[in-house]
């Protein structure tokens, strides 16, 4: 698309249950209040350990959405 202009924000989403589930809550979350949002990339990901066990799950997330000036 000749014109477009995107911005690029970092996100971190967590869960209990996996990165995927992680990533899917961040998505879904700032989807909510981010219009035009178009990716999603997965940049680190990382888990929580507490007693030798994996308590939660953690994921760094680029996210970009077509930028839309005030006019």
């Amino acid at each position: 698309m000749p014109g477009s202009v995107y911005v690029v924000n970092e996100v971190v989403g967590t869960s209990e249950k996996s990165w995927e589930d992680a990533t899917k809550q961040a998505i879904e979350t700032v989807a909510k209040t981010v219009k035009d949002l178009r990716i999603g990339e997965v940049v680190k990901q990382d888990v929580t350990v507490e007693n030798g066990k994996v308590i939660s799950y953690r994921v760094r997330l680029n996210i970009s959405f077509k930028y839309n000036p005030k006019k």
